[in-house]
Parts: structure tokens; sequence; C-alpha cells
């Protein structure tokens, strides 16, 4: 069976991103998969915080994360040329969701810390990718 595995990696939680992306990459070739990476830069659309962003700063800031994803894939990945990078822009688990179907993938791998004492749940981002994504999704604990 070959299909694509979608990966969404938050590279401001590097460890965590690391554990992450060895674990699909093993799914992958276990399965035999093309395997797809998306960091999601988050929009500004509050008009309060975009007020403090001069004009073309949101462009800037994609450039930056594509260049740390594709940096963070090089030095982190087994097999690097094999993996695609993307980035997305706005809100976390719609774009998460949006690039998976996109790209026809059949998998999400998105990571959850341990619950807390006060928090028995996932957080907000990779429930909301669980309950509404069209595909499967692989939630790997940090």
């Amino acid at each position: 069976m070959t299909g694509k595995i979608l990966v969404s990696l938050d590279l401001g939680e590097a460890e965590d991103a690391k554990q992450l992306l060895k674990t699909a990459e093993e799914l992958a070739g276990l399965r035999k998969d093309e395997l797809h990476i998306v960091t999601v830069v988050p929009t500004y659309s509050m008009p309060i915080v975009g007020s403090y962003f001069g004009p073309g700063e949101e462009e800037k800031v994609l450039e930056r994360a594509l260049m740390a994803l594709k940096n963070f894939l090089s030095e982190n990945s087994a097999s690097p040329d094999k993996v695609k990078g993307h980035i997305a822009h706005g809100s976390i688990y719609s774009e998460i969701m949006s690039v998976a179907d996109k790209l026809n993938c059949d998998l999400i791998v998105i990571g959850a810390h341990r619950p807390g004492l006060g928090d028995y749940l996932l957080g907000p981002n990779a429930a909301r990718v669980v309950r509404h994504a069209n595909q499967s999704v692989y939630v790997v604990r940090h």
C-alpha cells in the first residue's frame, strides 16, 4: 500500500519535532509512503496584533519559516531529499486539514504532549484535527 503521510511540525519545539519526524519516517518506510511535512505560521488576523507589524512582514515571516523548515529537515531527516516540506499560513488545525486534503493524504501524524494533572485532553489543535480531519490521524505523545 502506497500513500501519502502529512506530518505537522512545530519548529518552536525542536526536540518534540525531531521525535515526531523520526516516528513519521519510520511509518512512511513501513508503508512505502510519500512523506510531507507542514509547518503552520499563525496569521496576524487580530487588528491589535497586526498593527505591530509593518507591510510585508508576514511574507518575510513565511520566507524565514520555509528556510527554517528546510534547515530542520536537512539536519534531522534520515532522507531529506525524499521529504517534501510545506509552509501554511492561518489557523493551525484548519491549515493542517486543508494541506492534507490538497495533497490527498491518507494519514496525518501530529504530536500531543502527555496530559498533566489538570489536562486530560489533547491540545486544542490536535484535538480538532482528530475530530474533524477526513484522514486517519496518528497521534504521537511526547
